[in-house]
């Protein structure tokens, strides 16, 4: 089975937040946001996969910063890690003050996808190539992580 690099199927999505999508203090719900990571976290992996995804996990969702109304929310999904047929992706949640030009990082998660075929069945994905230092780094992490995991079920 062949593989793709993380940057073949990286993805980024941006949002602007409205008045409908805030709370009383004027900051983007969490929900919302938690959302579009899901979101962003599928297509990264259904582009590695070239199938569809369901979610199996979340795992570390930081809430470091509220996004603003009227401000531009960037999301970034980068695989991680794979498995036989799931995948773990790293979601960046960034705003930007359009104003300003000012970027903070809002949210930080790890989500866990699997693969399904026409069956809704789980199925095994193609291999995962890092190529930079971290991204080896992280791939290593990840594959013990899932290791120690296995191993204490």
């Amino acid at each position: 089975m062949e593989g793709k690099t993380t940057s073949e199927t990286k993805v980024v999505m941006s949002e602007l937040v409205l008045p409908g999508m805030t709370n009383l203090l004027g900051n983007l719900l969490g929900g919302q946001l938690m959302h579009w990571m899901d979101v962003a976290g599928a297509l990264c992996c259904m582009r590695h996969s070239n199938m569809q995804v369901v979610t199996v996990a979340v795992d570390a969702l930081e809430f470091k910063h509220p996004a603003r109304q009227g401000e531009m929310v960037r999301i970034e999904a980068k695989l991680m890690w794979i498995g036989q047929t799931s995948m773990k992706v790293k979601v960046i949640a960034t705003a930007e003050n359009l104003a300003t030009g000012a970027v903070i990082i809002t949210n930080v998660a790890k989500f866990t996808f699997v693969a399904l075929d026409q069956n809704g069945q789980k199925t095994r994905v193609s291999a995962l190539i890092p190529e930079t230092d971290e991204e080896k780094q992280d791939y290593e992490k990840e594959e013990k992580e899932y290791l120690a995991r296995r191993n204490n079920r």
